[in-house]
């Protein structure tokens, strides 16, 4: 993680087109702007979640935030699907 240190209307630009601009500062809060291009998805991280949560739900994906317990994410069932046909291979 990059840490920086910056004043009021001092600058943070990431990438090419977005710039994070301190605009105030009070107590134990900083308050930031963004300018970023309409294309780029600008929210704070609990909305992000919140957003990401509700999109896993309803495309019914259990494994984008996390498993069930006992049950093998997707990732696990590939791979156990790859091994199986890879030791049936060897073994014809």
């Amino acid at each position: 993680m990059l840490v920086l240190s910056r004043h009021i209307d001092e600058a943070i630009v990431v990438g090419d087109d977005v710039e994070i601009v301190v605009v105030d500062i009070r107590g134990d809060k900083v308050r930031l702007g963004v300018n970023a291009p309409a294309r780029v998805a600008v929210h704070r991280k609990e909305i992000y979640e919140s957003i990401r949560q509700e999109n896993a739900q309803a495309a019914g994906l259990r494994d984008v935030l996390g498993r069930l317990p006992g049950v093998p994410s997707l990732a696990e069932q590939r791979a156990s699907a790859i091994a199986s046909i890879a030791a049936a291979r060897i073994s014809a």
